[in-house]
């Protein structure tokens, strides 16, 4: 089962039923549903989801609004007279609020799998319910975007994610969701310091090995002995010591010094070594 089915198995699940304002809120956020198309009063809504179809039926025979249950090839058809129904304009409680934006998500709302990415998306009728729709979400605090193309509301958030799901009352699937989130903000946590400390053992690899080549070569060129004592002292440590790092090579000399002093001197050894590598 999709996560997107999920979440509407447990809204489908959210007991209203004694609740009539709540239950004609629901109804018209799905008659505004893209899946929902209406002429002269009468509402057909269809959806391959069983909890949804299950719930609408529930809804409509509470409410006492006669409707005609269909299956299509998989797909399930509620046809219902709306005439008896308030206008979305008329929604004034914050709780009938909420229950026309679930009404609107069981309709034609999905949300991706969170383990791969954060998108969740209502398909709308026109670009006026996209903007009421978003305007309303705006005054929950809850952020989001409307693609003008096919009035799709979205949001890519997972924090705004999070709150629209609790906001229409899917608190298990917030849970869930945010256990996902964690994680997988862990594994990213864990991958970006994997990747630094990769990148910075590279770096230490590159420089030891340029480090390596330039002594080698003074000494094939005969000027190894020629250096002050204090670069032919680290020169001999880091010859020893391929894979140490810098503030370990200082350790090691007989006079220690920090990870600045050593790798002054290293420098200095590559210069003259570049500087002969010209002159020849």
């Amino acid at each position: 089962m999709s996560f997107s089915s999920e979440i509407k198995e447990e809204l489908s699940k959210i007991n209203t039923f004694s609740k009539k304002d709540l239950m004609e809120a629901e109804i018209i956020g799905y008659s505004l549903s893209f899946n929902s198309t209406s002429e002269n009063d009468i509402a057909e809504f269809v959806t391959e989801n069983e909890f949804n179809i299950e719930r609408i039926y529930k809804i409509l025979f509470k409410l006492n609004i006669d409707y005609e249950p269909e299956v299509k090839r998989k797909v399930y058809v509620a046809k219902f007279n709306t005439s008896k129904l308030p206008h979305v304009e008329d929604l004034k409680t914050e709780e009938e609020i909420k229950a026309m934006i679930r009404g609107l998500f069981l309709g034609s709302g999905s949300l991706s799998n969170p383990n791969k990415k954060y998108h969740l998306e209502i398909l709308l009728k026109n670009k006026d319910v996209s903007q009421y729709v978003k305007n309303i979400l705006k005054e929950s605090g809850i952020e989001a975007k409307i693609l003008e193309s096919n009035n799709t509301l979205y949001i890519k958030e997972g924090e705004e994610i999070s709150k629209f799901l609790a906001f229409i009352g899917a608190q298990k699937s917030v849970l869930k969701f945010e256990e996902i989130r964690v994680m997988k903000d862990m594994r990213n946590s864990v991958n970006r310091i994997v990747n630094c400390e990769t990148a910075n053992l590279n770096k230490t690899v590159e420089a030891s090995v340029a480090q390596v080549d330039a002594i080698n070569f003074l000494k094939k060129m005969k000027k190894f002995d020629e250096l002050p004592p204090n670069l032919i002292e680290i020169a001999e440590v880091r010859l020893e010591n391929p894979e140490s790092s810098l503030k370990e090579l200082g350790q090691l000399l007989e006079e220690p010094i920090g990870k600045s002093g050593v790798n002054h001197r290293l420098k200095r050894i590559i210069e003259i070594a570049d500087e002969i590598k010209k002159g020849n």
